[in-house]
């Protein structure tokens, strides 16, 4: 055993690790220093879904799989479901130091991207700097301040798997199997699949690149051992998400990310996801340029703009006061482009320079897989506007049309940015200046800094209005036109300015004015002051209060009213944006809610029925002051309260909700999924049950028992009745039907549950005194979580024992490559 150089080997990681946390430190200081929180909009809509997942948990200790705060009802391993008894997070914990969720995840960015470049032999400071740059990425950090924290989590593990994989084929197979099997669960555990899939587009590239080499090195064999022992890692990785996996993927085709069952107008529309709906966040075919410069189209929808800017001038030579000037600078739409709500994604001036530089420098082989993923990755961010191509990927690609916010596609290409780039820069500065590399520093340069200054310097040649100028009053507009002039030329002299700096660290690191220690860290405080001053116009100070949580679930007058009716079976119905808040999903039972793949019925209930009563009721409403009559789909999802403001007096009963469960007297029988769903709208009277017989064929031909049936006892996962029937009866439940997981028994003996309505639940019941017991028990869960706990053991066990061989504390049994 070699003996380690305390000063070479490990004191630099030790240095990359204590920067790392310094700047997550500094960066979130709030976080650290004054108590406060991040304000998370999409978060705060996911915790108002959790919220009785989480309620559940901590009352009884054990987890339901079901929740009825969303949409009348939906399986709860979409919202929040530990596999493997949290194993995973657990290690996430560790790696992460500790760290408050979410500012550890950028640290976890940092460490990912920093082992990348040292597993292609970037030397540690040149790798610190290539890790800031990457977990600074505008990408990243705009997508902490919306709540995207599982999208961020899954692009923090991206670097590590392709670590992994890399080690394989360059190093150690024993190394890269335990580093890729880790990554890949943490990957997998962020739960993100649209990340995840295109990080497995990355490593497919660079398996392709790999086996023709191996080809024409004739290294076949070789080739295929590596391959084999990470399709074993990724295996092993997929056994920890096997549960979560199989669960989504069952739950899929009855989500609106499955193929419908009635028929649209468009045939396209009943695959799953609609083209519109895909591709309706797009960027414009110039949109990629802000990786090079942010505002160059602007910035985001609301910019804060200066106190000098051409819009306060303007309001002050107007006499508009100070402190209105002042307000109404803060939130200004200088977005000059096509998406309807954006923010630009930056990967750096510095590291877009270095990129450049690569393509001249990095050997072929690099280049043959690292090229073509980010202009693939560009392509993809361009959805609508590259239809040819990206209508194609929809409808061929397997498992493309699952995602939508195509957009995110552009994180292929700020990865490979860096990671192309700074591998050029480590290979560029063990070089001998001559003229030839000169000649490419000066073609990287001027493709870069170069068009920067051109751009700054013809600015007035573009016509910056935008598709919202439409909205705005007439004496905004030249204004607004103008800083939106301003924003392209700072942010391009901006880039300029980064650029040059980092050619003269690169120039005077050949001219020996620096060593290579000292290059390295210069980059890496340029990157550093780089990002940060971008990163700051999206998540600065302000975006942190003091429990931000607690302020947005506070409840109101409205919802301290509903609360005093203790009968656990009602639901609400918020008449405000009821399918885009799951505020309302927090305190109560509610048939609205937020979620990216709610039930396929359900919307096809809503896009049909319940949004046509929504327009009814406010009409209504405005109109008389009273609820409209013959409200179906509202009352038969038993919404008892109806909301319409925050003040007690915004609450309306609805005495026509039919509540928990009824018998019927008439039996509709129908053969189609789109007449079920017609006659299930039509339908105002509530004895009346509408049935496909073509899946549920009626043992009976009438049911004409009567009685009553009533909750006794109300979990998440168990609904008990006591039922009293006269004669055979039908009775339909308020509660939403779901093929898999749901056991009906009457009085301890198992009963089949029917579907009716479209979406509501229906058992037969025979005469007399009956108890009733619904139970969620779906079999997935229990294979599921097995394998999830036994995988993640294993894995760490692997990887605790290869860091024993690799640091000569065991014999490594097998034999390390050449």
């Amino acid at each position: 055993m070699s003996k380690i150089n305390f000063k070479e080997q490990i004191l630099p990681h030790i240095v990359s690790i204590l920067i790392f946390l310094l700047v997550t430190v500094a960066y979130f200081q709030p976080v650290f220093f004054e108590n406060k929180s991040l304000g998370q909009h999409d978060i705060n809509q996911w915790r108002g879904g959790a919220q009785e997942i989480i309620d559940f948990k901590e009352t009884t200790g054990e987890t339901t799989l079901w929740t009825n705060s969303m949409f009348g009802g939906m399986p709860a391993y979409l919202i929040y479901t530990k596999w493997g008894y949290g194993i995973m997070g657990n290690v996430q914990s560790i790696i992460s130091l500790g760290l408050p969720h979410p500012v550890k995840i950028v640290f976890i960015t940092f460490l990912g991207f920093y082992i990348l470049l040292l597993s292609f032999r970037v030397r540690p400071y040149l790798a610190l700097a290539g890790a800031l740059a990457f977990g600074l990425s505008s990408f990243n950090i705009i997508g902490l301040g919306a709540g995207h924290n599982a999208r961020i989590t899954a692009i923090a593990y991206m670097p590590m798997v392709l670590a992994g994989v890399h080690l394989a084929f360059t190093r150690s197979r024993l190394l890269g199997f335990a580093v890729t099997a880790l990554a890949l669960a943490l990957e997998l555990n962020a739960n993100h699949l649209q990340i995840t899939y295109y990080l497995a587009l990355i490593i497919l590239a660079y398996l392709v690149i790999q086996g023709v080499s191996a080809v024409r090195n004739k290294g076949i064999t070789e080739y295929f051992k590596t391959g084999l022992t990470l399709f074993l890692a990724a295996v092993l990785a997929l056994g920890t998400f096997i549960g979560s996996f199989m669960s989504t993927l069952e739950y899929s085709k009855y989500s609106i990310r499955g193929k419908s069952e009635i028929k649209k107008e468009n045939a396209d529309d009943e695959q799953g996801l609609t083209k519109t709906y895909a591709f309706e966040y797009s960027n414009g075919i110039i949109e990629p340029m802000t990786l090079l410069i942010p505002n160059i189209l602007g910035g985001s929808m609301g910019t804060k703009l200066d106190s000098d800017s051409n819009v306060a001038n303007f309001m002050r030579s107007q006499g508009v006061p100070e402190p209105q000037i002042d307000q109404e600078i803060q939130n200004m739409p200088t977005y000059w482009g096509s998406q309807s709500n954006t923010a630009p994604y930056y990967a750096g001036a510095i590291s877009v320079f270095l990129f450049a530089l690569g393509l001249l420098v990095v050997d072929k082989k690099n280049l043959a897989w690292m090229v073509p993923m980010a202009i693939l990755g560009i392509m993809l961010s361009w959805g609508s506007n590259f239809s040819s191509f990206n209508y194609f990927m929809f409808d061929y690609f397997p498992g493309y049309n699952k995602f939508r916010s195509v957009t995110f596609a552009i994180i292929m290409p700020i990865m490979i940015f860096n990671l192309l780039g700074f591998i050029a820069l480590e290979e560029l500065l063990k070089k001998k200046l001559d003229k030839q590399l000169i000649k490419k520093i000066c073609i990287a340069f001027a493709a870069t800094g170069g068009l920067s200054l051109v751009l700054a310097m013809i600015a007035g040649a573009f016509d910056y209005s935008a598709p919202i100028d439409t909205r705005l009053p007439e004496w905004l507009i030249n204004p607004i036109m103008a800083d939106r002039q301003s924003l392209l030329q700072a942010d391009a002299l901006r880039s300029f300015v980064f650029i040059l700096l980092a050619a003269g660290v690169i120039y005077f690191g050949f001219k020996s004015k620096l060593n290579f220690t000292s290059a390295s860290l210069i980059i890496c405080f340029f990157v550093l002051i780089d990002h940060w001053t971008v990163d700051k116009r999206y998540l600065s100070e302000a975006n942190f209060s003091r429990s931000p949580q607690r302020a947005y679930f506070n409840p109101t007058e409205a919802d301290n009213a509903i609360k005093q009716d203790k009968i656990p079976s009602y639901r609400v119905f918020n008449l405000a944006s009821p399918w885009n808040e799951a505020r309302t999903s927090y305190h109560h039972k509610s048939i609205g809610g937020y979620h990216g793949a709610k039930m396929r019925r359900y919307q096809d209930l809503i896009d049909k029925g319940l949004n046509n009563e929504l327009s009814e009721i406010i009409t209504n409403l405005q109109s008389t002051g009273t609820l409209p009559t013959g409200m179906n789909v509202t009352n038969m999802l038993n919404a008892k309260y109806l909301v319409a403001g925050n003040s007690a007096q915004a609450v309306i009963t609805n005495y026509e909700a039919y509540g928990n469960a009824w018998t019927i007297a008439n039996i509709t029988k129908v053969e189609t999924p789109d007449e079920e769903l017609a006659r299930t709208v039509e339908n105002k009277d509530q004895k009346t049950a509408i049935i496909d017989v073509q899946k549920f064929p009626l043992e009976k031909g009438n049911y004409t028992g009567t009685g009553a049936v009533q909750m006794t006892s109300y979990a998440a996962n168990r609904l008990e009745y006591s039922a009293n029937i006269s004669g055979d009866a039908l009775v339909l439940f308020s509660e939403i039907y779901y093929p898999h997981g749901w056991i009906a028994t009457i009085d301890g003996k198992e009963t089949e549950i029917l579907r009716a309505n479209y979406v509501l639940r229906a058992l037969e019941v025979p005469d007399g005194q009956h108890s009733i017991v619904f139970e969620f028990k779906p079999k997935v869960y229990g294979y599921g979580n097995t394998i999830s706990t036994a995988s993640s053991i294993l894995i760490i066990l692997i990887f605790l024992g290869t860091l024993a061989i690799e640091a000569g504390i065991i014999n490594n049994p097998l034999e390390r490559k050449a």
